[in-house]
């Protein structure tokens, strides 16, 4: 069946039938009715790839994420697929291993992997690498490294977030804070880096001494390096009565880690994460987190991208935008 047979079942011309395909306002509720019954008596079907290569558009996107197996990847990834069905939009979903390479790999290819646009979350890219953005299609970056770029910037609320998670922490009765992160410290801004900055600045606000010795480094955002950082410091001497986490994910193995040692939680320890993932209210004891609320982070990502598409081609675009996400702190058993 073609649109012609429509139009020839339906009374009307191949271009109304059009208008209603693509769903067009200014056609009567008569008229689109009529149409959509002579769709459904012939069966017909769209034949998308045509209409693809008419529009230059696929209406696919691409998402690019470090690892899909992490809880927080796949909590964001379900947050953006769902922003982008309400736009008619389906999402493609690619993994870039966490590195720089597989990112640039991600921006270089998404237009031969047939999307119309990019939303890529960063993990290796940094600030240096600015100039690589610079591609043909509509590229929103997801995450922290990538600032005053040439494309829009959806950021977590890192630095706001982890001074909150600590002074919650603090409010609590905690003197003696520990922060199992990254550890590394350079010229690279990475998530370790903000939320070791909201954590010192949380720290001073209170009036508590830093002290080097209860930053716990981890090579790996996983629950098993959450869980030995945890045992370490156990078994350390330390004088401690609060653990602030990098994420949720590392936070639950810190869980697991002090209940190996016997660490009574919330009762001696005080334990609070970063990214309120669905597992956390879980955890025994459920864990307290920072929520940096996903559903708005997913449908900035997404309407960012869809305007970008609508601008292609134009001449007067506008200048890339910088959107860093509200947050609130969700306290449960874990502190108390």
């Amino acid at each position: 069946m073609t649109i012609q047979d429509v139009a020839k079942a339906a009374g009307v011309s191949p271009m109304t039938v059009s208008h209603v395909i693509n769903d067009h306002p200014h056609v009567k509720n008569e008229t689109r009715e009529r149409v959509l019954r002579a769709i459904a008596e012939l069966d017909y079907r769209v034949n998308v790839a045509a209409r693809n290569l008419r529009t230059g558009r696929t209406g696919t996107i691409g998402l690019a994420v470090a690892e899909i197996d992490r809880p927080y990847y796949g909590q964001l990834a379900a947050a953006i697929i769902t922003a982008a069905e309400r736009r008619g939009l389906k999402v493609a979903i690619e993994q870039t291993g966490a590195s720089r390479e597989g990112e640039l790999d991600a921006l270089a290819l998404s237009r031969n992997r047939l999307y119309d646009g990019l939303i890529l979350s960063t993990v290796g890219l940094g600030p240096a690498d600015t100039e690589l953005l610079k591609v043909d299609h509509p590229v929103v970056i997801l995450g922290e490294r990538i600032f005053d770029g040439p494309v829009d910037h959806v950021a977590m609320p890192n630095v706001e977030g982890a001074r909150a998670a600590t002074a919650h922490l603090i409010e609590r009765g905690c003197r003696r804070v520990v922060l199992i992160d990254g550890g590394v410290r350079g010229d690279e801004v990475d998530v370790s880096s903000l939320r070791y900055t909201g954590y010192r600045e949380a720290l001073d606000a209170a009036g508590l001494a830093f002290d080097p010795a209860l930053v716990a480094p981890i090579d790996a955002f996983t629950m098993e390096s959450g869980a030995a950082a945890a045992r370490r410091v156990a078994d350390s001497g330390l004088d401690f009565d609060g653990i602030f986490c990098v994420t949720d994910t590392v936070a639950i193995g810190a869980l697991r880690g002090l209940a190996d040692r016997g660490v009574a939680v919330p009762g001696r320890v005080k334990v609070i994460g970063f990214d309120n993932i669905a597992e956390g209210a879980y955890s025994v004891p459920s864990l307290s987190t920072i929520d940096p609320d996903h559903t708005l982070m997913a449908d900035t990502a997404v309407d960012l991208l869809a305007r970008r598409l609508t601008e292609k081609g134009k001449k007067n675009r506008q200048v890339a935008q910088e959107f860093i996400s509200r947050f609130s702190v969700v306290a449960r058993e874990s502190t108390g």
